[in-house]
């Protein structure tokens, strides 16, 4: 049963709740996941099965693609709707170009501060369990790269965006420093991955399928792995 499993998670579980809905069902030994997604999102939740868990590390670089939604006009403290506003501002004076312009500027190599729910570690302790006791903490910044952003929708106080970004960039973050940057404040309200590394929405499937269909729907890890090698020697190639 070794092989990769792209599930498309639905909103409201966690991607622990994905991975032992998974297991149970599949009766597997192992099941792991290459990234994980909050509970208000959706998509792309790639899970790594049996011996494939070994080789996790190695199949979980790339970029991740996501569609987002930001309300402007109201920050919350965890960045997204699950949060407590902190602030709210008129935004009515907003224009689609303004937006647009500030949205653009994510382009590029930055260092992104990460939010105080988040599961990186202080001392130790994961930041989320530090912002539930209401304590806000010093952040180390890391380096990020937005490789595309695009605003598809403008609908105050929602704007819709796609957003391609390395490892590790929080989309709420984006939204939150979007919300500074304009002066208005904002939050994530909707989030949806697309992409993970190799790894497409086209290629999901539900947790909620059955054990024969699930089967059917794991990749083979020596495919994976001959896929992913392919794909990295072309890039090679075409660098060089």
């Amino acid at each position: 049963m070794d092989g990769v499993l792209v599930i498309d998670k639905p909103e409201g579980i966690t991607s622990h709740d994905v991975v032992s809905r998974v297991k149970r069902r599949l009766g597997a030994r192992k099941v792991g996941h290459l990234g994980t997604l909050d509970p208000i999102a959706t998509g792309v939740l790639v899970l790594v099965i049996d011996g494939a868990t070994k080789h996790a590390e190695a199949l979980q670089g790339g970029h991740k693609g996501y569609e987002a939604t930001v309300r402007l006009g109201q920050a919350t403290d965890s960045y997204d709707r699950e949060g407590v506003v902190t602030s709210e501002a008129d935004v009515t004076g907003l224009t689609e170009a303004k937006v647009k312009e500030a949205l653009d500027g994510f382009l590029g190599s930055q260092m992104q501060t990460p939010p105080m729910f988040s599961a990186v570690k202080k001392n130790g302790v994961p930041l989320y369990k530090l912002a539930r006791e209401g304590k806000v903490v010093e952040r180390a910044p890391k380096e990020i790269e937005v490789f595309s952003i695009e605003m598809t929708a403008f609908e105050l106080p929602l704007v819709k965006f796609t957003v391609v970004a390395s490892r590790g960039t929080y989309i709420r973050s984006i939204c939150h420093d979007l919300g500074e940057r304009l002066g208005v404040g904002a939050h994530l309200v909707e989030l949806r991955r697309t992409l993970s590394g190799e790894f497409s929405i086209e290629q999901a499937v539900s947790s909620e399928l059955s054990r024969s269909e699930l089967m059917e729907a794991i990749l083979p890890l020596k495919e994976v792995i001959a896929d992913k090698a392919q794909k990295t020697s072309e890039i090679d190639g075409a660098s060089g």
